[in-house]
């Protein structure tokens, strides 16, 4: 059974960062390409940021420039460094395989406000 845990979420001002971690047990982790979804107050979850194990990255259009997403396969974990955060990014912050496992984990509250 998977199991994902994110961390890493806060309160931060417009145009602060933020690093988001993920760990992720009970999968061959290098298997699997990974990916970090959000889901906002009232709209349904989406596709953040994707990773292979060999490291080929794809980004939603709304953070380019903006995020960066990476994992370590020695730790079965994978990251989201968020920089210039704009309030549109408020949402709860998941982690899972691309495309993703029925199991998900808390999420992470990430909100960005004045």
């Amino acid at each position: 059974q998977v199991r994902l845990v994110e961390s890493g979420g806060a309160l931060v001002q417009p145009g602060g960062s933020l690093r988001l971690s993920c760990a992720a047990s009970g999968i061959f982790f290098s298997l699997y390409r990974m990916g970090w979804y959000r889901q906002a107050p009232g709209k349904q979850r989406e596709l953040v940021a994707t990773i292979t194990s060999g490291g080929t990255i794809m980004y939603t259009d709304s953070v380019k420039g903006r995020f960066t997403i990476s994992r370590d396969n020695d730790k079965s974990a994978v990251y989201l460094q968020m920089n210039n955060l704009k309030p549109e990014d408020t949402a709860v912050y998941y982690c899972n395989t691309q495309p993703p496992k029925d199991d998900w984990g808390q999420g992470t509250q990430v909100t960005v406000s004045s």
